[in-house]
């Protein structure tokens, strides 16, 4: 039975490990976002609708085909009684005013290109948003695992401490003080589940259920950003100051088109005209053709045309300047944000060198000094208590200067998904 029992347990491991959720990487979260996100296809869909409509708006209107019956006599309604009696059919083309239809199509299509910026902006947007939520769930995720480890030394704590108030060499106060900070971790990591199943929630909204699955358990690893004065330098060409240009340019295009409103515009008609009746020698009257020309007479302007015209500079400067509010604004982002991650390396420098390594260090010594009778429980405490701050305040740091990173590539525009390094640290 022994040996069924075994066969039968390995039979079972590959089922197992074919049913086990995979863990889900922070490159494959970003491929997931962008493959189908609702609010990238819907500024495709705009681009390409914009793209659509420059090419009617350069087009001629619709020709007009007229026709109707002239002279008629009331009494009779008769076409043959009276010799002025006609019908006539014609066609009409209307001829805009200057090149207003070229203008008009060429600010439809540079609206179109600022769409297809405003695209690329939204994939750069939400790459950024689910690097920066998925680091929080990673940040979480290791913390909870810190605190079960903690939980194991503190566990330890409240048992030595039991053994010292049975054998009489410490009180009981000791023992209810170890019971409540073990209590306490507890509480603590509660309140880590809340927030990484919170984290979970803000990227589902990007790619569903898979925000439920174990994710990666190696620290998620990111391109270096360029330097900051690339990044500088870079800034015009990023898709959000790109569609700004665009839209701009395409007010520009509307100040020429109202420049054009001065010119004067035309239809052209030709008409075919039917005669009823016959001469007064008796032979048939002849048909006749008319052509005809309409045109406008731009003449008193100042209600009109310079008002259009005043508007169209004033929408032009208004974008200007939305475009300068922008730069300004991504500006102080480079600023503030490459500050931060230079800052925080140095704290993640400071931690790896140095205070990781002291403060177990002294843990190890507070609790060997409490095992021999030189300190109080209050002592061994503080320094367990440090020992645990340290580390997770060492994982935040981490977790910070990547989220201040993702920031960053955002602002150099990063067209990349970035690939976990094989070699990527482990918590």
């Amino acid at each position: 039975m022994a040996f069924h029992g075994w066969l039968a347990a390995i039979l079972m491991l590959p089922i197992a490990a074919a049913t086990a959720a995979p863990e889900l990487t922070l490159q494959e979260a970003e491929q997931q976002a962008l493959s189908a996100d609702p609010a990238i296809l819907a500024s495709r869909s705009r681009a390409a609708a914009l793209q659509e409509q420059a090419v009617a708006d350069g087009q001629l209107p619709d020709p007009r085909l007229t026709f109707g019956a002239f002279n008629v006599p009331t009494d009779d309604f008769s076409m043959k009684k009276e010799g002025s009696s006609q019908l006539r059919t014609g066609i009409k083309q209307a001829f805009p005013r200057g090149r207003s239809l070229h203008y008009r199509k060429k600010r439809t299509e540079w609206l179109g290109k600022a769409e297809q910026e405003r695209t690329r902006l939204t994939q750069l947007e939400i790459r950024r948003d689910v690097r920066e939520a998925f680091l929080e769930l990673f940040y979480q995720n290791q913390a909870r695992n810190i605190i079960d480890e903690s939980r194991g030394l503190f566990q330890q704590l409240l048992e030595i401490t039991r053994a010292h108030y049975a054998s009489g060499r410490v009180s009981q106060q000791d023992v209810l003080q170890a019971q409540l900070e073990l209590s306490r971790l507890d509480d603590r990591a509660t309140r880590i589940d809340e927030k990484a199943d919170v984290q979970r929630a803000r990227l589902a909204r990007w790619i569903g259920d898979a925000a439920w699955q174990p994710i990666q358990d190696r620290f998620p690893q990111l391109q270096s950003p360029p330097s900051r004065d690339q990044l500088a330098a870079q800034l015009p060409q990023h898709p959000a100051i790109r569609a700004a240009s665009d839209r701009v340019e395409a007010n520009q295009q509307l100040v020429k088109a109202a420049r054009e409103q001065y010119k004067p515009g035309f239809d052209l008609g030709v008409e075919y005209r039917k005669r009823f009746g016959d001469n007064p020698d008796g032979s048939n009257r002849t048909d006749m053709l008319a052509a005809m020309v309409t045109m406008d007479l731009p003449i008193f302007t100042g209600k009109r045309q310079d008002k259009r015209l005043s508007a169209s500079r004033q929408q032009t400067e208004a974008a200007i300047q939305a475009r300068e509010q922008k730069l300004r604004e991504m500006r102080r982002m480079l600023d503030s944000d490459y500050a931060r991650w230079q800052r925080l390396g140095e704290q993640q420098r400071l931690y790896h060198e140095h205070l990781l390594r002291e403060s177990h260090d002294n843990a190890d010594a507070a609790l060997n000094a409490y095992q021999s009778g030189i300190t109080e429980f209050n002592t061994l405490m503080r320094a367990r208590i440090t020992e645990l701050e340290v580390r997770l305040q060492d994982l935040r740091v981490r977790v910070d200067r990547a989220k201040a990173q993702a920031r960053l590539l955002f602002l150099a525009a990063d067209r990349h998904t970035a690939s976990p390094s094989p070699k990527g640290e482990k918590q």
